[in-house]
């Protein structure tokens, strides 16, 4: 091998490309409407990167980032690691305790906050020993002494270094930690290049393509979209805080062609499209929804808004997506409710995964029936390079070679993957494995359900029956007799919930439904 044929992969290089093929032309639209080119973004990161540099940081070291999605933390992605450094991109719904362990555990060496969040971080700063400096991001962008944007402009710039290993690493993300502590997962320049390309053929993003920031930053660094989106030499156009009136506005006015949330994101949309009137977009519109699988009712509603909604599946440890539910051609003839049960599965692999299996505890593959369960593994350049700190954790993640996501998944015969449930979340009833996200997605399909949660609580006879949490639509109205009902017409009896309690679900920092706490008031009797 020779400099001439082999070059460290890094997502760095999709910024210096953009610059140079478009370099006057808009590579971002702020939150605040100011329209950045791609030079002045390169400019910016370069001076962060010089930033930095004159703080003493370089190779192996931490940079903190808590900000909401605008032009500071998108060009963190490329400031921090062209100066050799890791980029934590910090949740921005964390409580000062939770900010004090994850900047703890990264051991930070420096954290740049914006303002509207500084409180949080106020009192724990001094309590974390390897913080050395913190520099708070102004109000839209206002150059006050001591700040971020005065800090950029007297910061020298320096070129955005790639690294001599693209196993360097490029970033860390924390786990939201429902079962446990936060684990940190270490992505790499090599993998953040490889699934950020990925995510450009998956959504079939183009120089001309405009990607809304309604997914947060934050989360796998946006799914690698902070870095696919400028491979692309599309647009990004910022959004600090979803709102979804004012979504469907940017829509139409910046002609968005893509963007990407969770399951609420989209049922808020589908809430506020009645607002339009029935206009469509005059262009085609991709909102890729991970998570829970999109009701009926909302593949509808968007569909009538000329937005086709993709599902997709990921975790943390694959950088993001790692499997896209791509409509095939026949199912263009389905009506909403047909298509629903297709787009319910997690799909196929993306393009730069190179292996999913379904095995049994042999590891053997299941058949392809849609109907055993197994576990969900995945082999790829885009999964991480190992938790942070935690070799024991890394060691039982990496068993046998793959990763094991602790999901149980089935075959379809057309190869398509469905999750069921996680291992932890199988319910065991009489001997049969009872799998909650299949009674979940009952629940929903009925018109006053809203979200749904189902665990398992102790029974002396049966070992665990199923216990269903729901919470119903504003303005609807649903019994527990006539949930049950509804079940009992869809599914095996022995996996009907004999009891339906509506509540509001309990959710981690990122939407996750926090089911240890629901297995707890599970127990207690009623």
């Amino acid at each position: 091998m020779d400099a001439a044929n082999d070059v460290p992969l890094s997502p760095l290089s999709f910024l210096h490309r953009a610059a140079d093929v478009a370099g006057d032309g808009t590579g971002l639209i702020t939150d605040a409407g100011e329209r950045v080119s791609w030079s002045r973004m390169l400019d910016r990161a370069r001076r962060l990167a010089g930033g930095l540099a004159e703080l003493g940081l370089g190779a192996g070291d931490r940079v903190a980032v808590l900000a909401p999605n605008d032009l500071p933390l998108l060009e963190a992605h490329y400031g921090v690691p062209g100066a050799g450094c890791a980029l934590v991109a910090l949740n921005t719904r964390l409580s000062p305790r939770e900010y004090e362990t994850v900047l703890r555990l990264a051991g930070a060496k420096a954290l740049i906050v914006d303002h509207s969040l500084a409180g949080q971080v106020a009192e724990i700063a001094d309590r974390v020993p390897a913080l050395r400096a913190v520099v708070t991001i102004g109000p839209d962008g206002t150059a006050d002494p001591g700040g971020y944007e005065d800090w950029l402009r007297t910061a020298r710039p320096t070129p955005l270094r790639l690294p001599r290993d693209e196993r360097q690493p490029l970033a860390v993300n924390f786990t939201s930690g429902t079962t446990g502590g936060p684990k940190g997962v270490v992505y790499t320049h090599r993998g953040g290049y490889l699934n950020a390309l990925g995510q450009v053929v998956s959504a079939g993003l183009r120089a001309d393509s405009r990607y809304l920031w309604t997914l947060p930053m934050f989360h796998c660094n946006g799914w690698c979209y902070t870095w696919a989106v400028t491979a692309a030499g599309a647009r990004h156009i910022a959004l600090r805080k979803v709102d979804p009136e004012r979504v469907l506005d940017l829509i139409e006015r910046e002609r968005v062609t893509h963007l990407c949330g969770a399951p609420v994101v989209l049922d808020s949309l589908v809430a506020q499209s009645g607002s339009r009137g029935g206009a469509r977009f005059a262009q085609r519109v991709s909102f890729a929804v991970g998570g829970a699988a999109p009701s009926p009712s909302a593949i509808a509603a968007m569909s009538r808004l000329g937005v086709d909604v993709v599902h997709r599946y990921g975790m943390t440890e694959t950088y993001g997506p790692s499997l896209v539910c791509v409509p095939r051609p026949e199912w263009r003839e389905l009506d909403p409710a047909g298509l629903a049960t297709m787009m319910a599965r997690q799909g196929v692999r993306t393009v730069n995964v190179e292996s999913a299996r379904v095995v049994t505890a042999a590891f053997d593959d299941v058949p392809a029936d849609g109907v055993t369960l197994g576990e969900l593994v995945i082999r790829s350049n885009t999964v991480m390079s190992h938790y942070l700190d935690d070799p024991d954790a890394t060691a039982a993640a990496f068993k046998g070679g793959w990763l094991h996501t602790g999901d149980v998944a089935v075959r379809h015969p057309d190869g398509y993957i469905e999750v069921r449930d996680r291992l932890k979340d199988v319910i065991i009833s009489g001997g049969e494995n009872i799998a909650s996200i299949e009674v979940e997605n009952a629940l929903l399909d009925h018109p006053a359900v809203a979200e749904a949660a189902v665990v398992a609580r102790p029974d002396e006879r049966w070992g665990e029956t199923p216990v269903a949490f729901v919470r119903v639509r504003d303005g609807a109205e649903a019994t527990g007799a006539e949930l049950i009902a509804w079940l009992r017409d869809r599914l095996a009896h022995f996996k009907v919930p004999r009891e339906i309690r509506f509540a509001a679900l309990p959710k981690t920092s990122t939407g996750k439904v926090r089911k240890a706490e629901l297995r707890d008031l599970a127990r207690r009797a009623r």
